[in-house]
């Protein structure tokens, strides 16, 4: 088993969540580089559950802060900055973009751009450690009785505009008053207007093809124009406003990860061939 763990698993929820979970994910690391990670806008809130050493999150004032170990995370419209401590262990549940609203109980503005402490709320949760497979099975058992608890339900011109907004599609026209209404609507049940996450899920679609190790500039400047980007100014500002740098500026960073846990790598290895040797 190599020293440098590093295990991502996605599992789909069940039926009867299906409307209102993406996904649900794990994820263990069991050296993670400390190098500065930024974490781009998705257009999904999520309720994350840190088993092991909690993230760090770099505030307004540059300083980096620990983060709750079971917090909510709402939608972003900007970049998260953060920085890993120890060994990481944790289970997520990535919402669909309207779906966490009857789980939160309130607006889904309360939570735009923060993380909401819900060590209070999952109070008794013990997902078990080392078991991908047990903790979303145990997510997925404590999703289903909050589900039935609440009666969680969904508003379908919501969805409908949400469903648009991600295939580029063009929403149905209404006069002035039944699009005020529904932007209301959308706004408590997704926290952002629908314009910015149409503009979320188009510069995420670029992003992951950017991050693809094959991916080269030209290549970025071909997705964006087949996202709907009209030229490369227009990506290069959303690269500012989701990412807080530049395309290669994000690029050298991820040079520079990529490096740093290489480094580590060889660090493991030297240092476990030594320890052969003096055992020998």
């Amino acid at each position: 088993m190599p020293l440098q763990e590093d295990h991502y698993r996605e599992f789909a929820p069940p039926k009867a969540l299906r409307p209102f979970v993406r996904v649900i994910w794990t994820y263990r690391a069991a050296n993670p580089s400390t190098t500065i990670q930024r974490v781009v806008p998705d257009g999904c809130p999520e309720l994350g559950f840190d088993l092991g050493a909690p993230y760090e999150e770099q505030g307004d004032d540059g300083v980096f802060r620990l983060q709750p170990c079971v917090l909510f995370a709402g939608q972003l419209t900007r970049p998260l900055v953060m920085r890993s401590t120890g060994p990481t262990e944790m289970v997520a549940v990535r919402f669909e973009p309207d779906g966490a609203r009857d789980f939160l109980g309130h607006s889904l503005t309360e939570a735009t751009d923060r993380r909401l402490d819900m060590i209070g709320r999952l109070a008794g949760f013990n997902p078990p450690a080392g078991d991908p497979e047990g903790q979303a099975s145990a997510f997925v058992a404590w999703l289903e009785d909050e589900r039935r608890r609440a009666r969680w339900s969904l508003d379908h011109d919501v969805r409908a505009a949400v469903e648009a907004g991600e295939a580029e599609r063009r929403t149905p026209v209404r006069d002035a008053h039944e699009r005020r209404a529904l932007q209301r609507r959308f706004a408590d049940r997704v926290g952002v207007p629908p314009r910015l996450l149409r503009s979320i899920f188009r510069f995420r679609r670029v992003f992951d093809h950017a991050a693809r190790p094959q991916s080269v500039v030209e290549s970025w400047l071909a997705a964006g124009l087949e996202a709907g980007y009209f030229d490369q100014p227009q990506m290069a500002r959303d690269f500012r406003r989701f990412l807080g740098c530049t395309a290669t500026e994000w690029a050298r960073e991820q040079h520079e990860l990529a490096r740093a846990i290489a480094s580590q790598d060889r660090s493991d290895v030297a240092n476990l061939q030594a320890l052969e040797r003096r055992q020998s």
